[in-house]
C-alpha cells in the first residue's frame, strides 16, 4: 500500500514538472559557434574585400605612373587607369569565379548526398564582390589624376592619395585580421610604395633612351 502511494506520487510530481515545463518554456539557446562562425565567414569576406581594392589601387596608380614616366600628358594617364580598371575587374571577376567553382565542386565531391549546397559560397557572388572591390580601389587614382593638369603636381597627388589609401586599406585590414595596425599598415604601404617606384623607374628608362 505504502509503495503504491509512492509511485502515486512520483507520478503526480512528474505530471507537475511536466506541466510547469511546458507553461515555463526554457528559453533558446543561440549556438555561439555558429555565431562565431558566421562572424568569421564575414570577417574573410571584408578581408577579401580590402585586399581587393588594394590590389586595384596599387595596379592602377602604378600602371598610370608608369605611363606617366614616359609621356606627361593627364589624357594618356587617365585612358592608361582606366583601361586597366576595367581589365583588373574582369580578370579578378574570372579568377574568382574559377576559383571558387573548383572550390565547390571539391566540397560537393567531398560531400556527397548531402544536400548543403546552399551554404557553399557563391561563384557569381564572389566574382562580383572582387570586381567590385577592384573597381573601388582603382578609382582612387583615377579620379586624383582626372583634373591636374600640371604634370609634378598630378604624380605627387596621385603618390600621396596612394599613400593615404594605403594606410587605410592596412588598417582595416589589421582589425579584420586582428593583427598589429602599425605593423600591417606599414607593411601594405611600403608595398605599393615599391609597385610604384619599381614601375615608374623601369618605364622612366623607356623616355631615356627614346624608345
Amino acid at each position: 500500500m505504502a509503495t503504491n502511494v509512492v509511485v502515486t506520487a512520483n507520478n503526480k510530481l512528474t505530471m507537475m514538472a511536466g506541466v510547469v515545463d511546458a507553461e515555463n518554456p526554457r528559453p533558446c539557446i543561440v549556438d555561439e559557434e555558429e555565431d562565431e562562425e558566421d562572424l568569421s565567414q564575414r570577417a574573410n569576406w571584408l578581408r577579401a574585400a580590402v585586399l581587393g581594392a588594394n590590389d586595384g589601387l596599387v595596379s592602377t596608380a602604378s600602371l598610370m605612373l608608369g605611363v606617366g614616366a614616359v609621356k606627361a600628358d593627364a589624357r594618356a594617364m587617365a585612358i592608361s587607369g582606366f583601361a586597366g580598371l576595367l581589365a583588373g575587374a574582369c580578370s579578378m571577376a574570372i579568377g574568382e569565379f574559377v576559383s571558387v567553382c573548383t572550390q565547390r565542386d571539391v566540397e560537393l565531391h567531398r560531400d556527397a548526398g548531402k544536400e548543403e549546397s546552399s551554404k557553399l559560397p557563391s561563384p557569381v557572388q564572389a566574382a562580383a564582390a572582387s570586381a567590385l572591390a577592384f573597381s573601388v580601389g582603382a578609382l582612387v587614382p583615377l579620379l586624383a589624376a582626372g583634373f591636374i593638369r600640371d604634370y609634378r603636381l598630378r604624380v605627387a597627388v596621385v603618390i600621396a592619395l596612394a599613400t593615404a589609401t594605403l594606410a587605410a586599406f592596412g588598417c582595416a585590414g589589421a582589425v579584420l585580421g586582428r593583427a598589429p595596425v602599425a605593423r600591417s599598415c606599414a607593411r601594405v604601404v611600403l608595398g605599393g610604395w615599391a609597385a610604384m617606384g619599381v614601375t615608374f623607374g623601369l618605364m622612366r628608362l623607356f623616355k631615356a633612351t627614346g624608345i
